[in-house]
């Protein structure tokens, strides 16, 4: 062998030591990194493969950050609604085991709690994650609900719940304190109760129902509706009973029944039966008269507190508080809409029409939005804040003689409404609303996860390399390359003299 020829064969040796050398690189970069190469040129045939499986990827992603976003939303939600539940049962609970105990600023144990339970119910309606108010509906930037203090007492030249309790009140009661009826006596023998106006406001005349012998009743006819009670015909007797039926400005009813008695000292809602028929009349007046005004400083006064309640709670975008009309508010015949100048509006979120739910929603996968909106004066959020403020904002004086009945009627009536009576929604319904919301995220979540699994699993087919292989060919590639630099260093060695020899 010439040594021109070893020289050459050596040239070789060490040019191949340079590729192994760098593909050993090569390996070790693979092994490090998991991916078959840094360049997109280098992945081979598939490489086109990889651009969409990375959109799909990263769409997932995103997907997935939506999704825990809006189930922290949804779960806060739940979790401030659980509690307005547990607040009406409480003030349910605390109404069942209370006493008519004022002190001396005219709030019972009650009230007192009610006032408390006020507050947090508005702080929960005032929940937020981050910078977005959960009952807010599509002003998810503020705050959804007044403050405790402007809501009850008003703002400066607003006027809050209970300026208008106390209009309402006058406008039922009425300047004669007789729920805007007028009893009369139209002859010596006859009784008229006429209700005073075509109005919102009083007592309304339902219905009568007489045992009355010698007596001839009609109505109520006529608008505003009259009855009228004739004993022409001689007096009743002993036992002998007439009903009267009334309409409350909340919507219940009440009854008054009155019995005549041959005794001179009748007992209550009883009249005695005088030596004639104009007597007799007089006393079933006097007696009526009486009933009638106990009924309105009680019931008819708690009702009032509740229709007040109602019509300063029951708002939205396109229907404002109302109010009563006036002064006079005991003339009153009709209700006015409160404007933002006089009258404050416990709502402050967005009130459109539409459905509550459709406020806020997410896209959670390419075709699927979830919907999970809540306005704080949905039916069943408003009827639990109504009912708990009119009891807050209700004052009971320890000389007012009829303020123990009155309390009582508020306190009865608060047992049916914190009841949820059928026809007014629950927050439960809202609560399984969410909880479909809730179902189809964790849904779409799992199948997130199945779907990212598959996708990476077959974007590492096309970009990475079997980290076993990976190491194997190292190992390989490494005993060659040592054999091989061990070889060329040995012929780098041999010069002419080392060859003759």
């Amino acid at each position: 062998m010439s040594v021109n020829s070893i020289s050459n064969t050596s040239s070789l040796m060490v040019q191949s030591l340079v590729n192994m050398r760098a593909q050993l690189d090569d390996l070790q970069r693979q092994l490090g990194t998991g991916k078959k190469s840094d360049t997109y040129a280098g992945i081979g045939l598939n490489r086109g493969l990889t651009v969409g499986l990375r959109a799909q990827l990263s769409a997932i992603g995103g997907y997935g950050d939506t999704i825990g976003t809006v189930a922290t939303r949804i779960s806060l939600a739940q979790t401030s609604l659980g509690r307005m539940s547990d607040i009406g049962r409480g003030l349910k609970s605390t109404i069942l085991q209370s006493t008519f105990d004022p002190d001396t600023s005219g709030k019972t144990t009650v009230q007192k709690t009610a006032q408390s339970q006020l507050d947090e119910l508005l702080g929960l309606l005032n929940s937020q994650v981050g910078d977005h108010y959960l009952f807010s509906g599509r002003n998810a930037g503020s705050p959804a609900v007044e403050t405790t203090d402007h809501i009850l007492n008003g703002d400066g030249s607003r006027a809050g719940l209970k300026q208008l309790i106390d209009q309402r009140n006058q406008a039922d009661l009425g300047a004669s304190g007789l729920g805007r009826l007028d009893i009369t006596a139209p002859s010596a023998t006859s009784i008229a109760i006429d209700e005073d106006a075509v109005s919102p406001f009083g007592f309304k005349l339902a219905s009568v129902g007489s045992t009355l012998s010698n007596a001839v009743v009609t109505g109520p006819s006529g608008t505003p509706a009259n009855v009228t009670i004739d004993l022409t015909g001689g007096n009743p007797s002993a036992g002998n009973k007439i009903q009267f039926q009334f309409t409350l400005p909340d919507g219940t009813s009440e009854n008054i029944t009155l019995t005549a008695t041959a005794s001179s000292t009748p007992g209550a809602n009883e009249f005695t039966i005088g030596g004639s028929a104009a007597a007799t009349a007089t006393n079933l007046k006097a007696a009526l008269t009486t009933a009638v005004g106990k009924l309105a400083t009680s019931s008819l006064a708690a009702a009032s507190t509740l229709a007040a309640s109602n019509d300063f709670f029951n708002i939205d975008d396109a229907n404002p508080p109302q109010r009563v009309d006036g002064p006079p508010y005991d003339l009153a015949t009709q209700l006015i809409d409160g404007t933002s100048s006089n009258t404050v509006s416990w709502y402050i979120g967005e009130g459109g029409s539409d459905s509550a739910r459709s406020t806020a929603g997410a896209r959670v996968d390419q075709s699927l939005n979830v919907a999970y909106g809540v306005r704080a004066n949905e039916q069943g959020i408003r009827w639990v804040v109504q009912n708990v403020a009119a009891l807050a904002a209700s004052d009971f004086s320890t000389s007012d003689p009829d303020a123990a009945a009155r309390s009582s009627a508020l306190n009865s009536r608060m047992m049916v409404n914190l009841d949820t009576p059928a026809g007014i929604q629950k927050i439960a319904t809202i609560q399984a609303d969410l909880a479909g919301a809730q179902t189809t995220l964790d849904a779409t979540k799992t199948r997130h996860q199945q779907v990212n699994s598959t996708l990476s699993d077959l974007l590492q087919n096309v970009e990475g390399v079997p980290q076993e292989q990976v190491g194997a060919e190292i190992l390989a590639l490494q005993t060659t390359l040592q054999a091989s630099m061990q070889t060329t260093a040995m012929l780098y060695q041999t010069s002419l003299i080392n060859y003759l020899k």
